[in-house]
């Protein structure tokens, strides 16, 4: 077997791969080289700077794996991968330790100034009296996001005697009592935090997550951390506030534009900035380089591996139900409120005489993928839902009245339950079911604004006027009542999303319930 090693990793990665197959290591490869060499790899083993696409892939003849040493797999066209049969897999967890570790470094750099006394020391000025801290001890730690790292996070925390507290939707009650969290909602994590670490993935949702209205929230005494991703915090938004005097001080190690050399952050004494090292330690390196090396060794013997990206192979028959609970997941998480206590799937009628194990697990992939720092697919969202808790139950009925085939996601939270139901028509995945509301629409990947309301004259011009203002456009519309003049829902397929205020502008509507934009 022939490994191609096209971007630095650790010795004792490369050292492993010796041990099986004949390796290659060449780096910065131009486009052309990479495609000669390529010809004869059973795997190519790459990190950040070297890309694999599809004309790539097309020349692999004989390629079977692909390997991230690390996280991200933007440079790689996955989805090409999956079409030829080769799988991807990558190294997620080998930098957790190390991204929580540098989490507690940036929190004690704020809480102590470290980084101002170092620069003033070294320059000849001796001032202690004014680079007095404060103590973690007794402090509250909000963590946005308890998976890999942030749980890691608070782990380290409880060792500094802070009260932690944490917002995250897609983790069990049970789960964050093993690791001695107290999960809060949104609002009071903001309230109450002293320091507020963040460890989540980017989504339309958490896109500037923290932003003014959120910082408005905060105690003045507040601290912000993010080694996550640069997109969750509204950076200029962080940098008023400090200025202000609205919030006592940051710390980042990610930016929404990488590689940066210069920003008005880096002028602030209060703002403690890193170049995105959560993972640059020599442990996380040789961690991510023997992960892959392991995995990709495992697939070229037959074997599975730990971290596959890709999905496997589904049956034809079987991926309009695939799509359809793909679908009914990813619409669940969008509208669903509060903490998630239990998920409940129901098979109906023609499905159930499949396996339904793939549905299940389409069905958990989508209504994870939105809200999670792991990359979900139908490989690991089984085991992501267990080891947060998840309690998850299935049901089949093999006849259904209403329709051929019917497949129910209810998830119950600590604020009620929301129940959808999709079915497959034409081959084409209509979701059918909204709480209460029979309807039938169908997910374009365009946008839905829901709207519960009292059924009354007048309303849905009400709305058309907050649209028509805001230049978005409606290209279709979809009603459904319980009863003449009762509870009802309106949807209304746009061309473009609405803005949160735009959303409580047609909340606020007279006989409107509540509104909301979700992506389908």
């Amino acid at each position: 077997m022939k490994i191609l090693v096209a971007d630095p990793i650790a010795t004792k990665g490369v050292d492993f791969l010796k041990q099986h197959a004949d390796v290659i290591t060449k780096f910065k490869l131009q486009l052309d080289e990479l495609k000669t060499i390529i010809k004869d790899c059973d795997a190519v083993i790459v990190r950040s700077q070297t890309k694999i696409p599809l004309e790539v892939i097309d020349c692999g003849k004989n390629l079977k794996v692909i390997g991230r040493a690390g996280v991200g797999i933007d440079n790689i066209d996955v989805d090409a991968a999956t079409k030829k049969g080769i799988t991807v897999v990558n190294a997620p967890t080998a930098n957790t330790v190390s991204a929580a570790e540098h989490t507690m470094g940036l929190m004690l750099a704020l809480a102590r100034n470290i980084p101002l006394a170092n620069s003033q020391l070294k320059s000849g000025l001796w001032q202690r009296e004014k680079l007095t801290g404060v103590e973690l001890r007794g402090k509250t730690l909000g963590i946005l996001g308890v998976g890999n790292v942030g749980s890691e996070v608070a782990k380290r925390a409880q060792s500094f005697e802070m009260n932690i507290i944490a917002y995250d939707p897609f983790v069990s009650p049970s789960y964050a009592s093993n690791i001695h969290v107290s999960l809060v909602p949104f609002n009071q994590l903001l309230a109450q935090s002293d320091f507020i670490t963040l460890h989540l993935p980017v989504t339309p949702s958490t896109d500037n997550l923290i932003g003014p209205k959120e910082l408005a929230k905060l105690k003045p005494s507040a601290r912000i951390i993010n080694c996550a991703r640069g997109k969750l915090v509204d950076e200029k938004a962080v940098l008023k506030a400090i200025q202000e005097g609205k919030l006592a001080g940051a710390a980042f190690d990610v930016f929404r534009s990488e590689p940066l050399a210069d920003s008005p952050l880096f002028q602030e004494d209060k703002i403690v900035v890193t170049p995105h090292l959560g993972a640059s330690t020599v442990e996380a390196q040789a961690g991510a380089a023997i992960d892959v090396a392991e995995q990709v060794i495992a697939v070229l013997q037959g074997k599975p591996s730990k971290y596959t990206i890709n999905a496997p192979h589904i049956s034809p028959e079987l991926m309009p139900f695939i799509r359809a609970a793909l679908a009914t997941g990813n619409l669940a998480s969008q509208l669903m409120e509060g903490q998630v206590h239990s998920v409940h799937i129901k098979y109906s009628g023609e499905m159930t005489k499949y396996d339904c194990g793939p549905i299940k697990t389409a069905a958990i992939s989508g209504f994870l993928q939105g809200g999670i720092e792991e990359r979900i697919n139908m490989v690991n969202a089984n085991l992501i839902a267990s080891q947060r808790g998840l309690k998850i139950s299935e049901e089949k009925e093999e006849t259904y009245s209403n329709y051929a085939n019917l497949l129910t996601l209810q998830v119950t939270t600590d604020s009620g339950a929301t129940t959808i139901s999709s079915t497959i028509r034409d081959n084409t995945t209509h979701i059918v079911q909204i709480n209460n509301f029979w309807i039938d629409i169908i997910p374009t990947g365009g946008y839905f604004l829901l709207c519960y309301h009292h059924d009354h004259p007048g309303l849905i011009g009400a709305i058309g006027n907050i649209t028509g203002k805001a230049n978005v456009n409606i290209s279709a519309m979809h009603l459904s009542r319980l009863q003449l003049r009762g509870s009802a829902l309106a949807i209304l397929a746009l061309d473009e999303a609405l803005t949160e205020e735009q959303n409580q502008e047609v909340a606020a509507l007279p006989e409107v319930y509540s509104a909301k934009t979700v992506k389908l």
